[in-house]
């Protein structure tokens, strides 16, 4: 399948202002009122926690201190400490012994509840005195042997290696998606059902499926961006853990971390400085274990050629990437106050590892008194009144945060990653997004995609003297097993006159783009954000796209567009297809491009009386050859149960496409005539001679 929005994207301007509609969007709280006046409150605190590890010169716990006994600065400015907690981890106590429960089985039809993790609410300690760790399983960067041996070791440690403080949780990264298969719990039989379940899953077509484009790049064009989303997956999980104020061990399995030169450095310094405001130390395990790397190659692959391989420089090629996958991990471990697993087939020492790394501890918080939002390095340190001869272990600082303005090009890619990962939406922007689907062959359709803005949402920049409006779209396509198939990545940069500038304020905006797919089951997620305020607004919906080779009993159509205009493209505020050939092949593959002129979908499905409706669809007759069986097609449309307007019958016979075998059927509507309100708009498509019918009908909206 190939994705064409490269040639189809397409800005305009809509000459109709509508109601919009706002499937996902929250209605705008309205501010808060005091005698007549709107104020705003605004709290601006950065809590900075530390955890501080106290040994004596024997290495043994310092217990019984208080927050009189210790020093914090910051950048050597003293801070104030506002948190203080002492964590003790007993060691001595055994952990619950694994006995299997009587588990009711579920209910038919109900998939278990999805598991997160648990934010205890204030004043419940349920995770004092305990040892938080984190089985964090990367399969979209170790292959099958790796991850079998990775589970292994994480058996091994539940089943006997695990203390009476600790509290395990599991986090798979699998498709592109960050899933909490298991919370936080010492349930050592839960904790083993879940790893059986991971080694030994029952669908294996989940196991087989593509994770090229996990992320939404495609393997080609992005493949820069595959460890960026490896690194943001890792954020996703500390930024998880972050409501949790006590010490986390995240214990990160991959078969290395391959950083593209200086290109990954952006991501890798969000991730670390996510895990150490998250308060998270990472500690990486090499699932490759011990590699013993032949220089001519293994049976998995064939032996290569030409004079590197008899002067040394392919084999000492091949150990420095697999010296630069582990320094990656080593660099992550380093800069969390972790450390890394390398060269080792015992993968639970690496857990282990983690385990003995968390003892005793202090919690130390206080809020910075730098609230300069410049991304800038803050050096911390601790230090004791009383006694100087103590060793004392902590995170040497954190970068501060960052506004919009003082991000950099990588910044504002990652942030847009970072948001179509989430599971919660970011609504800041509004969009409505209609979706489309035309057949091209036998087990092909066209997709168009038109997305709708509010222009009075967006900030115009002035640049040159000229007013633009910048817009960036991300967005991919799932199909049912959650793998990614096709991808949006697009920056608009739209000139506007005077007046049309002027006209943005009050009438949205509309973004066209399209796919090809095969019929079936897919969830498409589109983001879009105001490049000059860093706004972002997202739109998910499920797309279903119907196999009409399958369709016996009524006439095979298209879905139906309902319109109010139609735009020269040449007019549009930005084109992707500015050349001929561009343009050609964009009119050749959308259906939607008549003549030169493009017809825009109604997104809200609100339609002006002044202006006519435009309906337009695709009816499809496998067994035609040059030409078309007449077709006999009406709008009707219905308030309530009465039928409020019907057009005359037409009979459409000519335009069969030979190739698509698709008869275009074309109306134009006077509203005029019609009482505003709403309205059931029906199209029924008839075919006299094989006796065959189809229906289409969807809610619509007239105003004045």
């Amino acid at each position: 399948m190939r994705s064409i929005f490269s040639i189809l994207s397409i800005l305009t301007l809509t000459l109709v202002a509508g109601a919009q509609q706002q499937p996902q969007q929250q209605a705008p709280q309205p501010p808060l009122q005091q005698n007549g006046d709107s104020f705003t409150l605004k709290v601006d605190t950065q809590l900075v926690v530390e955890t501080v590890v106290v040994k004596d010169k024997d290495g043994k716990d310092i217990v019984g201190l208080t927050d009189k006994d210790f020093i914090v600065t910051e950048d050597n400015v003293p801070q104030t400490i506002g948190v203080f907690k002492f964590q003790k981890l007993d060691d001595s106590a055994t952990p619950p012994p694994i006995i299997t429960p009587a588990v009711p089985a579920a209910a038919p039809g109900q998939p278990a509840p999805p598991e997160r993790i648990v934010v205890p609410p204030p004043g419940d300690a349920r995770y004092s005195d305990r040892r938080l760790m984190v089985l964090f399983f990367d399969t979209t960067a170790s292959p099958p042997p790796d991850q079998l041996r990775s589970f292994t070791a994480a058996d091994k440690f539940i089943r006997t290696q695990m203390k009476g403080p600790d509290l395990v949780s599991i986090i798979v990264f699998t498709n592109g998606a960050v899933n909490v298969v298991q919370g936080f719990t010492d349930n050592r039989e839960q904790l083993l059902e879940v790893l059986q379940k991971l080694m030994y899953p029952d669908d294996q077509d989940n196991t087989t499926a593509d994770t090229t484009g996990a992320f939404g790049q495609d393997a080609g064009e992005f493949n820069l961006f595959n460890t960026d989303r490896q690194l943001a997956a890792l954020q996703t999980a500390v930024n998880m853990l972050k409501p949790i104020p006590e010490t986390k061990s995240l214990i990160y399995f991959a078969s290395g971390l391959n950083l593209s030169g200086t290109d990954n450095q952006a991501q890798l310094r969000a991730t670390t400085n996510a895990a150490v405001r998250s308060n998270v130390k990472i500690f990486p395990v090499d699932a490759r274990g011990l590699v013993a790397m032949a220089p001519m190659g293994n049976a998995t692959q064939r032996s290569p050629g030409g004079i590197g391989a008899f002067n040394g420089q392919t084999a000492m090629a091949q150990v420095t990437n697999f010296q630069r996958s582990q320094d990656s991990l080593y660099s992550l471990a380093a800069d969390t106050g972790g450390k890394a697993m390398l060269d080792n087939n015992d993968l639970a020492a690496g857990i282990v590892q983690a385990e003995q790394a968390i003892t005793s501890y202090y919690e130390i918080g206080y809020y910075s008194t730098n609230t300069n939002l410049d991304g800038k390095f803050r050096r911390i340190k601790i230090t004791l009144k009383e006694t100087p001869t103590a060793k004392l272990e902590y995170r040497s600082g954190y970068y501060g945060g960052k506004t919009f303005k003082n991000f950099t090009a990588a910044d504002k890619d990652r942030q847009l990653e970072d948001a179509l990962m989430l599971g919660d939406p970011i609504t800041d922007l509004t969009i409505a997004m209609e979706w489309n689907y035309f057949q091209l062959n036998r087990a092909e359709y066209f997709v168009p995609i038109t997305m709708k803005i509010p222009g009075s949402e967006l900030v115009l920049a002035k640049s040159g003297g000229n007013e633009r409006t910048l817009i960036d779209f991300i967005g991919e396509i799932r199909d049912d097993y959650g793998s990614v198939i096709q991808n949006l990545r697009d920056k608009v940069d739209a000139k506007l006159s005077g007046a049309t500038a002027a006209e943005l304020a009050k009438r949205p905006i509309e973004y066209d783009t399209g796919f090809t797919l095969l019929p079936g089951k897919y969830v498409i997620k589109v983001l879009a954000r105001d490049a000059e305020t860093g706004r972002i607004g997202t739109y998910q919906s499920n797309l279903v796209v119907p196999n009409l080779m399958k369709e016996e009993k009524l006439i095979p159509i298209s879905s139906v567009v309902l319109s109010s205009q139609r735009v020269d493209r040449r007019d549009a505020l930005y084109n992707a297809a500015k050349d001929k050939t561009a343009a050609a092949a964009a009119a050749l593959v959308n259906p939607l491009i008549m003549d030169g002129q493009e017809l825009v979908p109604s997104v809200t499905r609100v339609f002006s009386k002044s202006r006519d409706m435009y309906v337009y669809l695709q009816a499809y007759e496998r067994n035609a050859t040059t030409t078309a069986t007449p077709m006999i097609a009406f709008v009707t449309f219905y308030k309530g149960q009465t039928k409020a307007f019907e057009t005359s019958p037409i009979e459409v016979v000519d335009g069969l496409d030979p190739k698509t075998k698709a008869l275009p059927l074309k109306f134009s509507l006077s509203l005029a005539k019609l009482p505003a309100g709403e309205y059931n708009c029906q199209v029924t498509v008839l075919d006299p001679t094989g006796q065959k019918v189809a229906f289409w009908q969807a809610p619509v909206m007239l105003v004045p």
